[in-house]
Formats: C-alpha cells, sequence, structure tokens
C-alpha cells in the first residue's frame, strides 16, 4: 500500500471511490479535482497496484489552523478492515503541511457509525479526548433534507512522525 498526495490526474477515480462509499455525499467532480489540486497537501490517497482504494480530504481552517479538518474518509470494499481510513489520516498529519496541528476536527451524522468508530480510535490512539456537539443543524442549516451533523474533536493529539 502505498500513500501519496493526490494529483490532478486522479479526480476521476476519487469520484468513483466516493460515489462507491455511501452514505458518503458526492461531491462535484469538480471540487473533487480542486482538492486533487489546490488542496493536495492535505489529502492523500491509498493506492495498491496503481488503483486508488482509499481518499481522506481535508484542510486546515484559516479560522483555526492549529486544526485538521477531515472532510471525507473512502475506503473501498477491497481495502476495509485493514485500518486503512487511520492510517491515511495519520500519514496526513505527519506532513510538513501539518507542523503545528493539535487537534483534528470534522463533522458526522449521529447514524455514521463507522465514522464515529474510527474517530474514537484515533483519539484512543493519540491518548486524546473525543469532544462532540452540534454543529449543523438539520433545519437551521440543511432546510431539513439532511441530518444534523456533529462536530468531533480530537486533541490535544500526541506528535506524530512520518515512519
Amino acid at each position: 500500500m502505498r500513500f501519496r498526495p493526490p494529483v490532478a490526474a486522479d479526480g476521476p477515480a476519487v469520484t468513483a471511490l466516493i460515489a462507491a462509499c455511501p452514505p458518503l455525499d458526492r461531491n462535484s467532480r469538480y471540487c473533487n479535482l480542486i482538492q486533487c489540486s489546490h488542496f493536495a497537501d492535505h489529502c492523500v490517497v491509498a493506492e495498491r497496484a496503481g488503483r486508488i482504494v482509499g481518499w481522506v480530504s481535508g484542510h486546515r481552517p484559516p479560522s483555526g489552523p492549529e486544526t485538521f479538518f477531515v472532510w471525507q474518509v473512502a475506503v473501498s470494499p477491497e481495502g476495509r478492515g485493514q485500518g486503512l481510513a487511520g492510517r491515511m489520516i495519520d500519514a496526513l498529519l505527519a506532513r510538513p503541511a501539518q507542523e503545528g496541528v493539535s487537534h483534528l476536527i470534522t463533522t458526522v451524522t449521529d447514524d455514521n457509525s463507522a465514522s464515529w468508530a474510527l474517530f474514537r480510535k484515533l483519539a484512543r490512539q493519540h491518548d486524546a479526548a473525543l469532544d462532540r456537539s452540534v454543529m449543523f443543524e438539520r433545519e437551521a442549516h440543511f432546510a431539513g433534507v439532511h441530518p444534523t451533523e456533529f462536530l468531533a474533536r480530537i486533541g490535544p493529539l500526541k506528535t506524530i512522525s512520518a515512519d
């Protein structure tokens, strides 16, 4: 398994992977292309035998540069059950672009048990607290068409080294 920053040519494969990983929200192809190019330092693909089997997108919010926001995590069926999602996130956090990050944040719907399990596991592995609060409410922010998104905040993180 090889972890690497994405390149623009990965956009179609990333789009296809996200589409194959419900319940992930599908972004536009253009959004995925921008993530693969403009935000490559904050995204990672996991590649096996030349095929993308994992993807994590994220960024450092300008209003909180000490945090790293995980936007999406997608792992193909062939990559599941191997701790791939957590390994990709750790690989991202170990990059020079994330120097100074002390907290990991993301939003997760209440019913996304796989994501909650991932972020609870990351908190345990980093010996850090996981705090949960409402970030975007169903009615106020999604006009009733999307479930409430809860903010998961993990930290402070122990130092991560690139192995």
